[in-house]
């Protein structure tokens, strides 16, 4: 059959658009196409959900980054408040110890001025104005160098440096006292040196008292020519509870001799410094003559005869078998 080629462009001409496939492909390709589908849906979802675990997991580190960061800011801040809290404690304790001072000053303008205006009758004859006036000044003048615990701290008292500690011990005691203070009580118990209770402080202050007498009565009779050990120990005696106490305002050489006394008594077969000795032959004129030990030289000592202390000779070097012990005649 011959066709005209303008028939074939003609709309009435039945050709296929689509490739006609059999049926089994028809069925396989819509299962794949359905297969493709549901994969492609799956890995949308597992993308978003990825995302959305990456996004989270930035948000979580950035959470606790944040929190990390207030933790550290909040102990710092904790510290600064501490370190400010313990420097307004220390502010008020310096602050409460200046009004008590203050206090203590005004306290003793008024006994001053007191004083001053009573009659001197009117204290019992014991004691003139001008006698209590000195003496008002005399403690306020040790209690000027010694209430403020500051300057303590930075330089001690250099001139009777006890009876300053003793003082001071004693105006805290009172402050404690008045104003219900166990600051200033336990301050006054570890300058005096006892327990933080007024009975035993104020026992404490009792004996440093008699310091000072203790130790001017110790120096007294170690000065003695040809002092014993039981000399001494009829003065030391009145004075054991302070012996610690008076020890240490003695010197060297002084606490030397206390030893060398207590050695000396201990041991009275053995002639030691401090031995009051004559010689030990008959036939000698130092066999009555009476001298002191002033030098140990191991096998030998050096005597001090009393009746050469006007003579240019006044020692002389022994062994100890040369002498003994001296006796009165």
């Amino acid at each position: 059959m011959l066709l005209n080629n303008t028939d074939l462009d003609a709309s009435s001409v039945p050709f296929p658009r689509e490739r006609n496939y059999p049926p089994e492909y028809t069925e396989a390709i819509a299962a794949l196409k359905e297969q493709h589908q549901q994969e492609l849906e799956r890995l949308s979802q597992e993308l978003r959900i990825g995302l959305q675990a990456e996004a989270g997991a930035k948000a979580e580190a950035q959470v606790i980054e944040q929190i990390q960061s207030l933790q550290n800011l909040y102990k710092q801040q904790k510290e600064l408040n501490i370190q400010l809290q313990q420097r307004l404690d220390e502010m008020e304790g310096l602050r409460k110890l200046e009004i008590e001072n203050q206090q203590l000053q005004q306290r003793i303008q008024e006994l001053e001025h007191a004083v001053e205006q009573r009659p001197s009758q009117e204290w019992g004859n014991t004691m003139t104005q001008q006698a209590t006036k000195a003496l008002n000044k005399q403690v306020k003048q040790a209690l000027e160098k010694t209430i403020d615990l500051r300057s303590l701290a930075q330089e001690p008292p250099k001139e009777n440096a006890q009876e300053c500690l003793r003082l001071m011990g004693m105006a805290l005691k009172n402050l404690a006292s008045a104003m219900n203070n166990t600051q200033a009580l336990e301050a006054a118990a570890i300058i005096l040196g006892s327990e933080p209770t007024p009975s035993a402080i104020a026992y404490r202050a009792e004996q440093l008292e008699m310091l000072p007498q203790a130790v001017s009565d110790i120096r007294r009779v170690l000065s003695q020519r040809g002092c014993t050990w039981q000399e001494f120990w009829a003065v030391a005696q009145e004075y054991e509870v302070i012996k610690s106490d008076y020890l240490a305002e003695l010197t060297t050489q002084e606490t030397d001799l206390i030893t060398a006394l207590q050695n000396a008594s201990s041991q009275p077969d053995r002639i030691g410094i401090g031995s009051i000795v004559a010689h030990a032959d008959p036939y000698r004129t130092l066999y009555v003559a009476k001298g002191e030990v002033i030098q140990d030289l191991g096998d030998e000592v050096i005597v001090a005869w009393d009746h050469w202390q006007n003579e240019s000779k006044k020692t002389d070097r022994y062994f100890r078998d040369e002498l003994r012990f001296w006796q009165p005649q």
